[in-house]
């Protein structure tokens, strides 16, 4: 039998053939549309829920704030705590209700984008390789770069209704006098910048590795070097220091120094469009060289054996945590010998600060604990942050098939699950430990007393009964159903605001010790309170019960 092919007529060309006649974008509006459906929850959630908290700032503060308040506030910022916090506060010298929104509160909108760009690019590009979906859709008429540019474009647009909603939230709010709409725009533009940059930046970190938790690992990674960053050369300017240029390395620093209602300057934002047109292009330009589902960086082979103690699903939970706890630890030696550093020039400067600073830190004679000690928590809420994040990889571990095989072999639910909660809650309070030794380290380099350095480590290491009291919430939701586990952020975000900005705001002080933060004392300048780490720590492995319980009672959710 013989057949004949015609490439004429009613021949139709293979798939490949037609992407490549149409280019590497083809298929990009369809994508995007897709990525619209999928995300018709996500979108308006993560964009209404930072426009809430940009309209709760605006209100609250314009609300609770009068002249002796504002006065307060501007001394305040004079504290390197309060420019670590916050930022640079620009205009402080004659301060207003938009000044301080726009000098104090406004990182952590742009914390907030930045971290929703990054998961946005990773949930539309590597994960769908991860999960084998993307293979199925570019077995269409598809270009080579459509779904990172339509990931791209969705990132984008959720930055701009940010960026949008929140200015119009600032025209709109009740700050008097009545914001003008140059700086207002300029607000939300800085805010829109941010996460455009982070947008770039995942553009890359999704293209070198093949999984896609290792890959928002490392873009997370960049994102607490551009905090940290920022926040060493903000509290070197509070000081008069030499270290005040790092703030203009970080992206969240250029989005500052566009200083809305003082200088109204829209020149650095440029710096974040650069950033984030550059960050697609060197994103386009690793695809490019990679296979699908494979990572630019190569995967390193394992031996051939498993060694003996992976036997366990313990072992087996360690070494996956392993790289994010090995990242995560030298992100707080860094940290911790930053901050711990800046202790000896705090107390040297103390003649300098005004007594309102002296008198919240706990005094003349008390300041350098007081800095320490807050220090505790600012390190607590950054770990809280890993435990929810190390519970929500669990969820990629049971979508991407890789949960189901080792729950088919003797490994019940109870053991795999608990043998992870085990390897987070070590790994939470080897973490903290490593900061109070780092910080502790810091702090005996400047002051060479050494006696400073056991307390500052009990004082961090105890702030792990909060941090478990988050594990427990997130394994309680993880166990119901993965999708919910989301719900631990809005707890966390409820807790930062409290701790970071409550008595500013001044809230009463039932309000403040809603927040998990506020219970366990901030050591060396406070006690312990050993009750409250009980209480905490008992609530915790409660809701861990809860989880297991729930997990062996529900189906597997699978790709």
């Amino acid at each position: 039998m013989t057949t004949t092919t015609e490439r004429s007529g009613g021949a139709t060309a293979p798939p490949e053939a037609t992407a490549r006649q149409h280019g590497s974008l083809t298929g990009t509006g369809t994508l995007l549309r897709f990525m619209l459906r999928r995300d018709r929850v996500r979108l308006p959630v993560w964009v209404l829920a930072l426009t809430a908290l940009w309209a709760y700032f605006a209100n609250a503060i314009a609300a609770v704030m009068d002249a002796e308040s504002l006065a307060g506030m501007a001394t305040m910022a004079a504290n390197p705590v309060m420019a670590l916090i916050g930022g640079p506060g620009y205009g402080f010298d004659d301060i207003t209700v938009a000044r301080l929104l726009a000098g104090f509160y406004v990182l952590y909108l742009m914390l907030g984008t930045a971290f929703m760009s990054i998961t946005t690019l990773s949930r539309h590009t590597r994960v769908e390789e991860q999960t084998g979906r993307a293979e199925l859709v570019r077995a269409n008429v598809l270009g080579r770069h459509s779904q990172l540019t339509a990931a791209l474009i969705m990132a984008t647009l959720m930055s701009l209704l940010v960026a949008g909603l929140t200015a119009l939230v600032t025209m709109g709010s009740t700050i008097e006098p009545a914001p003008e709409a140059g700086p207002s725009l300029l607000i939300g533009a800085g805010i829109g910048a941010a996460g455009l940059a982070f947008a770039g930046i995942g553009a890359i970190t999704t293209q070198l590795s093949a999984f896609s938790r290792a890959g928002s690992g490392i873009a997370g990674a960049v994102l607490g070097a551009a905090f940290v960053l920022r926040g060493i050369g903000d509290m070197s300017t509070a000081q008069d220091g030499g270290l005040s240029w790092l703030s203009w390395l970080s992206p969240l620093g250029w989005s500052q120094q566009t200083a809305p209602f003082t200088l109204d300057r829209w020149w650095p934002l440029l710096l974040s469009v650069a950033l984030a047109v550059a960050g697609a292009a060197v994103g386009y330009a690793l695809q490019a060289r990679r296979d699908l589902a494979a990572g630019v960086l190569p995967d390193r082979l394992g031996a051939a054996r498993a060694a003996t103690w992976l036997s366990s699903p313990l072992a087996l939970a360690y070494r996956l945590q392993r790289p994010s706890i090995i990242g995560w630890s030298v992100a707080m030696v860094l940290a911790g010998l930053t901050f711990g550093a800046f202790a000896e020039p705090m107390r040297e400067g103390a003649a300098d600060m005004p007594e309102e600073i002296v008198s919240i830190m706990g005094g003349a004679d008390g300041l350098l604990e007081g800095y320490l000690g807050f220090m505790g928590i600012y390190f607590a809420l950054i770990i809280a942050a890993y435990v929810i994040v190390s519970v929500q990889s669990l969820r990629g571990e049971e979508q991407g098939v890789r949960a189901e095989p080792v729950l088919a072999t003797a490994v019940s639910r109870t053991s795999w699950l608990g043998s992870w909660t085990v390897v987070t809650a070590a790994g939470a309070l080897w973490l903290l430990v490593l900061a109070g030794i780092a910080q502790g380290l810091g702090a005996v380099i400047g002051t060479g007393d050494w006696s400073l350095l056991g307390p500052v480590v009990l004082g961090n290491a105890v702030h792990v009964a909060a941090a478990w009291l988050f594990l427990g919430l997130a394994i309680a939701l993880y166990g119901l159903a993965p999708r919910l586990v989301g719900l631990v952020w809005i707890v966390f975000v409820y807790g930062t605001v409290l701790s970071l900005f409550g008595e500013m705001l001044e809230f009463d002080q039932a309000i403040l010790d809603t927040s998990p933060f506020q219970h366990v004392g901030q050591h060396p300048a406070e006690d312990v309170a050993w009750l409250a780490v009980g209480i905490l720590t008992g609530i915790g492995a409660l809701l861990v019960a809860a989880g297991a319980a729930a997990f062996r009672r529900r189906d597997l959710t699978t790709a």
